[in-house]
């Protein structure tokens, strides 16, 4: 319901690690969000999907187009599960060419972009095959907690100073393979980062107001969280 009525954008992560640029889920309205941000997708050196679904995924051609130039030059990676690339792909073949290369993302695996190493430490359970992130450079360590359902697990797969987690229910219980805010806690109270970031709200999360139950969760937990906004700039430095 909030992406299809673009209630919040849904354009995904773009993240700049240590001189890489690198995009994480490209969703529905990406190339729109980012040129509006004068974010320059032929800046990109790599683009990962956690998983195939159109919320995370919806742009992922458009953005492959305009981070090769429109296939003016091979430039840039690309990182997806194997049943993204797979029978139904939500690649187009054509696009394949234009690109430096493809890795396909496998449990417990490392990949790097320039001078940013990132793992994909577990699969999570989602009805697709799914990932989250665990990146690392020389002064930083951030985790990524895509779509999933909470289990043991979970939290000892990830850590680092920023934890970014995907939280779509305010309440446990939902027969979804999705978080909820009391599940969140869990893993913020567990993995102890110095600020933490919710996204990915459904329904019942926007009318709770995520920026009231951010503060809360802040108070509870004696941990600075946030509720992600669109065009939301966070500087890893604050955390040093």
């Amino acid at each position: 319901m909030v992406v299809a009525n673009q209630i919040l954008a849904s354009g995904g992560l773009w993240l700049n690690l240590a001189g890489s640029q690198i995009l994480v889920d490209p969703g529905p309205g990406c190339i729109v969000q980012s040129t509006k941000r004068k974010l320059r997708a032929e800046k990109l050196n790599a683009i990962i999907l956690s998983h195939r679904h159109l919320d995370h995924s919806a742009d992922v051609n458009i953005m492959i187009e305009a981070m090769a130039q429109s296939g003016f030059k091979q430039h840039g990676w690309l990182f997806a599960p194997a049943d993204a690339l797979g029978n139904e792909p939500v690649i187009f073949s054509y696009l394949k060419s234009y690109l430096e290369g493809i890795e396909v993302l496998q449990e417990g695996k490392s990949y790097s972009v320039g001078d940013v190493s990132f793992s994909t430490p577990v699969r999570h359970i989602h009805p697709v095959e799914t990932y989250g992130m665990l990146f690392k450079t020389a002064e930083h360590t951030l985790s990524y907690i895509a779509d999933s359902r909470y289990f043991d697990g979970l939290c000892q797969s990830y850590g680092g100073q920023l934890l970014i987690i995907n939280v779509v229910f305010l309440e446990a219980g939902r027969p979804f393979d999705h978080l909820s805010v009391p599940e969140a806690k869990q893993i913020i109270t567990e993995l102890k980062p110095k600020a933490t970031i919710l996204t990915h709200f459904g329904a019942s999360m926007w009318r709770a107001k995520p920026w009231q139950i951010a503060q809360q969760l802040s108070q509870e937990t004696g941990i600075r969280v946030l509720a992600a906004r669109d065009g939301m700039k966070f500087e890893l430095n604050e955390l040093d």
